[in-house]
This record gives C-alpha cells, structure tokens and sequence, in this order.
C-alpha cells in the first residue's frame, strides 16, 4: 500500500517503511532539513490530518507533549494512512524554495589522499551528473553493517559528477577505522544517497552580496569551502572571513587553495587557529579558539551574515559570537557535525 503526503497543496506517494522526509525529497518537495538522525528537530512538521508512526523520534527531540500536539519528526515518522502537514518550524514555508530531488548514488572511489593528521580526501565519481546546492552532504552506506554516515560535499554546483569529501578518522568508527581508512580504494563502487540538507546560499538573485564570516572546525572547512567558493563566483569583490579551527598545525590542510582565493579575490580573507599548539615560526596562523578570534577582529558584524560547521560546542559558541557582534539571528547559518555511534 502507498499513502499520500501532503504539504503545502503538494503531493507525493510514501510508502508504508519509507520516513516522511524521504518521500518529499526524492518527489522535489522542499522541506528544512539538517542531521536527518532525529537529533536537531530542523524537520519537525505539524501533522494536520491523518496517522504516522514516530518510528525511532528521539523523546528529547521530539516530547510526549509535542507528539500529542500532533508534531512528528519528518526523518523519523512512518505515514499509517493519508496525512496533510506543515512545516511547524520558523520560516518553514515550501514556497518558492528551490530544491534537487534525493537521488540513489552508484559512486566509483576516483582518488583517495591523505590531507592532514588523521584526515582523508575521497572523491567520488558518478556516472549522472548530481543536481545540488553547495553546502549540502550525501549519506554513504557503509558495506557490512549497512549503516549510513553523512559527509558535506566540498563541491561547487558545477562539479557535479565527482563528489569531494573530507573524512577525519574516528577511533572505532565503522565508517572510519573500519572502511575509508582501512580497505576503500581506488576503482571501489560506494552506494551512496544525497543531496540533503539547508546550509545553502541563498539562489544567485535573492542572494543579498552581504559580508560574510565562515568559522569552520576541522572537516567543517569541507562545505565551508564550497560556499566561498560559490560567493566569489557571483561577487568576485565579496567581504569573506573564514577561520579554520584544528588542534594542530598538521590537522590544517588546504592551505594552498586558501591562498590562491587570497590571491584571486582581495576581499577572502583565511584565519587558520590553532587550539593546541603553539603556531610555527614564519606561518600566519594563530592560538585560540575561532569563535574568540572573531569576536577580538570584528567590532560590529551587523548586516553580515554567520555561517558555521563544525562540532556542536563550536557551532553553539559561534551563534553566541556572532550574536554578541550584532548580527541578526536570520543570517546565522550552522551544520552540526553529530557524532555517530561507532
């Protein structure tokens, strides 16, 4: 049997097994999206009519209270009949959001580099070109256990048939230990699904030009990048601050990339931070903490807008930050990197 969701007048079928958030991204329906695990509540809806299954909606995320008020998780909840729902949470509307269908991926492993201490290159070829936003992730499914991990693209919109990710190895990890860093290789076919998420730009003619300020921790450069990237496309004299924070030098990459959009583009300008170490002679790097950095370097970032990926304390230090400068809580964009069980 196939049910019919429906949200803001739009329809599509959803199948008995198949989340809520699932079915309206593979039918082009936009709907806020972020972890897609149940953890941030960014795809919370207000089921109007009809019955779903919560499935596995976490009790913190999503409360008795809240449940019985009609409110589901999208990435979690099962339809059990017809059902019409909304958004529940701020600027949720679906009009005029522009989104790409959630495709099934056949990736090819085309090159595979060790970047910094402990952290991975991998690029992914696809034989059909792959619609997405930059700033979005994919989800691979790891062979074996058959769990999915999800990894921001550090792709621009037109490179869209190989995929470039930056993997930071886990202790444990399945994904990690156990695959990218111990087995994958070149010519190794990855099952993969994407594009998902919201810490997107906004399309090329709404996009205001503001400044911008990007605070990214370890692999969060990875979307990060492709974000500056995108901004200086369009405005090759944009305002762009980008701090990378690591523990250490040598968790630092890219750091060429950073000085050719330097070089390109006087308006780019890269802080690496270092929180652990003492910067090396003769480099521009700096001690602390991103977050703190900013803060000493911008006297005022009204009219910016925040842009920041990362692990949670980082990202929920950054809002405080970026708020503590003045800039209006619409423009802070932020993609928590939550950890996964091993």
């Amino acid at each position: 049997m196939v049910f019919t969701a429906t949200v803001g007048g739009k329809q599509v079928p959803c199948h008995p097994d198949q989340a809520l958030l699932d079915a309206f991204l593979r039918g082009g329906v936009w709907m806020p999206n972020s972890c897609n695990q149940g953890t941030c509540g960014t795809c919370k809806v207000r089921v109007l009519s009809g019955e779903v299954d919560h499935h596995d909606s976490p009790a913190d995320t999503l409360a008795p209270d809240e449940r019985a008020a009609g409110l589901a998780l999208a990435c979690q909840a099962r339809l059990r009949t017809d059902a019409v729902v909304e958004p529940a949470g701020p600027g949720g509307g679906t009009a005029g959001r522009q989104t790409h269908p959630l495709r099934d991926l056949d990736a090819t492993v085309v090159d595979i580099e060790d970047i910094a201490r402990d952290t991975r290159r991998v690029r992914l070829g696809l034989t059909d070109p792959l619609a997405f936003h930059p700033g979005q992730y994919v989800e691979l499914v790891v062979p074996g256990p058959g769990v999915r991990r999800q990894y921001s693209l550090a792709n621009t919109a037109d490179e869209d048939k190989i995929l470039e990710l930056h993997v930071r190895l886990v202790e444990g990890g399945a994904a990690t230990e156990r695959w990218i860093f111990d087995g994958l290789a070149v010519g190794d076919r990855v099952q993969a699904t994407g594009p998902m998420g919201d810490f997107v730009l906004a399309p090329a003619g709404e996009d205001g030009g503001e400044p911008m300020v990007m605070i990214g921790g370890g692999t969060g450069l990875a979307p990060l990048v492709a974000l500056a990237r995108t901004a200086l496309t369009r405005d090759p004299d944009r305002r762009i601050l980008l701090y990378h924070g690591v523990r250490g030098a040598d968790d630092l990459y890219d750091l060429d990339l950073m000085a050719r959009l330097g070089g390109a583009h006087p308006g780019f300008t890269f802080v690496p931070v270092l929180s652990h170490e003492t910067p090396p002679a003769g480099t521009s790097h700096r001690t602390g903490l991103p977050t703190d950095l900013f803060v000493d370097d911008v006297p005022s970032a009204r009219g910016w807008s925040g842009w920041l990926c990362g692990p949670p304390p980082m990202v929920e230090a950054g809002v405080k930050a970026f708020k503590r400068r003045r800039m209006a809580p619409r423009l802070i964009h932020r993609e928590k990197f939550t950890p996964a069980d091993a």
